[in-house]
C-alpha cells in the first residue's frame, strides 16, 4: 500500500524516526481538505512511541477534513542545512501515514492533553497545567494519529 523508498541509501532506520520524533517541536499535518486540494497546516505534537496526539479547536478546517477523510500524513523536519557552494541542503525528516480520529472519552482527551503540556512546559507544576488544561478544556479537542507506515531520509552527503 505506502510506496518503497526509492533512495534507499539515505532512508532512516525506525529508531533514527522515533528519535526525530520525539525530539521535535512541530511539524506539517496533511489531510484532504475542500474541493479536491491538500490541506497542510503547521501543528505542535507528542510521539508517544506508537501515536502522534495534536490539539485543536472543535471546529474549523482541519476537524472538518478529518470527519471526511481520517487518511492523514505528518511530517517533521529535523535538520535543513543549507550548503550553497553544492547547491543543495544537508537534510534529515521524517513522514508519517495514519489515520486520525477525534478522542471523545474525556479521560483519554486528558490524558492527551496532559502529554502535550508536559513535553511544551516539562518545568512547570502540576497545578498550573491543571489551571491551563481547565482554562482551556470546553474548546478542546484532541487528536489521536495512529502511524501505519513511518519512513525518514536524510542527505546522501549525510551518510
Amino acid at each position: 500500500m505506502f510506496r518503497e523508498m526509492r533512495r534507499k541509501k539515505q532512508k532512516l532506520s525506525k529508531e533514527e524516526c522515533d528519535r526525530i520524533l520525539y525530539n521535535g517541536t512541530s511539524g506539517v499535518l496533511a489531510l484532504h481538505g475542500d474541493d479536491g486540494y491538500p490541506y497542510a497546516v503547521p501543528v505542535s505534537y507528542v510521539y508517544n512511541g506508537e501515536k502522534l496526539l495534536f490539539h485543536s479547536a472543535k471546529n474549523g478546517h482541519k476537524i472538518d477534513a478529518i470527519l471526511k477523510n481520517a487518511a492523514a500524513s505528518f511530517c517533521v523536519i529535523d535538520q535543513d542545512q543549507i550548503v550553497p557552494e553544492e547547491y543543495t541542503t544537508y537534510f534529515r525528516s521524517i513522514i508519517a501515514f495514519g489515520r486520525i480520529r477525534i478522542l471523545e472519552d474525556d479521560v483519554e482527551k486528558r490524558s492527551a492533553i496532559e502529554k502535550l503540556a508536559v513535553k511544551y512546559a516539562p518545568d512547570d507544576t502540576a497545578e498550573n497545567r491543571d489551571k491551563a488544561i481547565e482554562r482551556e478544556w470546553k474548546p478542546l479537542c484532541m487528536l489521536e494519529m495512529e502511524i501505519e507506515h513511518l519512513t525518514g531520509k536524510q542527505a546522501i552527503e549525510m551518510i
